[in-house]
């Protein structure tokens, strides 16, 4: 069988319109056994275990990792592996969550119960309301009856899709709960775009080793074009009494190019009161900032005292921008 390019777009569609709906009767389904789970994991001081296997396996390290990076220590292990040592892992006053669509992956109910053994606190996320893992697990979050996306209904894709987003919500509803900040969130984040981003303006700084390139407003032409060029960010501080009072770029220049360019001051050219970022800034705001105001730089101000510049060339040569 053949199909043509419509038809391929027709499949797509519905494959999101059915777990779309498979989310909007998950959010419905919601309720006391979901603030129960939350309770739970919000009273524990040890780690959260997850544990799948299977697709629910993929699905249950992605929860666990999320939920690390939230503020919530936690885990993924294997119940096959579990089965050969790793039960070692479940030690006093953790919390065991298990994931099986069906609630009758032998596997998986076998960590469930030796947990219970031990007297821990098990969680499970499922489809089964009367299987084997809802009846053992003290909470279990009930999955909605609602058809896998696959023609076939057996390949796992609404299910899946529905297990994470419960992962997700159990996970976002704890961090609010513990009051988990921005700056909670980028200290487990500090490398890659993300954690980059994240940063305050002056953790920025204090990892840049260039001086800042200041003139006075009554400096002429050619000293105003070296500092430019010796500064190499483009621009350069216009300052009286050691404050701010302008700053002129690559752009100031080119505007005021003319046969008495040469005869002008710094304060004749100057942009005046230019923009200016506060230390506390994150440096993704700093560069919305930069993109709104369709600007290439700033300097850095603690009231008024100048403690740094940030350029844009620079930051696009992090490769983080």
């Amino acid at each position: 069988m053949t199909h043509s390019h419509q038809d391929h777009l027709a499949i797509g569609r519905n494959v999101i319109r059915v777990e779309a709906e498979g989310l909007l009767a998950l959010e419905g389904s919601l309720g006391q056994s979901f603030l129960d789970a939350i309770d739970i994991i919000l009273a524990c001081d040890q780690h959260l275990i997850v544990v799948g296997i299977g697709k629910s396996g993929h699905i249950g390290r992605k929860i666990a990792a999320s939920f690390a990076s939230m503020g919530t220590p936690a885990f993924f292990v294997h119940p096959s592996e579990a089965a050969h040592g790793d039960l070692g892992m479940i030690t006093a006053g953790t919390i065991v969550l298990g994931l099986s669509n069906s609630g009758e992956s032998a596997e998986v109910n076998g960590v469930i119960e030796y947990a219970k053994s031990l007297g821990n606190q098990t969680l499970a996320i499922t489809a089964g309301p009367q299987s084997t893992l809802a009846k053992c697990a003290d909470i279990a979050l009930l999955l909605p009856n609602v058809p896998e996306a696959c023609p076939n209904r057996l390949a796992p894709t609404t299910s899946t899709t529905l297990t994470l987003a419960l992962g997700d919500a159990l996970g976002v509803a704890v961090m609010e709960a513990r009051g988990f900040t921005a700056e909670d969130f980028g200290r487990r984040h500090p490398a890659g775009k993300l954690g980059f981003g994240l940063k305050r303006v002056t953790e920025y700084l204090a990892g840049q080793n260039a001086s800042v390139p200041l003139i006075q407003p009554d400096a002429r032409m050619a000293d105003v074009i070296l500092a430019i060029t010796g500064g190499g960010k483009g621009c350069v501080g216009v300052v009286q009494d050691t404050q701010l009072i302008g700053i002129v770029t690559d752009g100031d220049l080119r505007r005021a190019m003319g046969p008495d360019i040469m005869s002008q001051t710094a304060s004749m050219i100057m942009t005046k009161d230019p923009f200016t970022l506060a230390p506390e800034m994150r440096i993704k705001d700093a560069i919305t900032s930069f993109t709104e105001r369709k600007i290439g730089n700033a300097f850095v101000l603690d009231g008024q005292n100048i403690i740094g510049l940030i350029d844009l060339k620079t930051l696009l040569a992090t490769g983080y921008v």
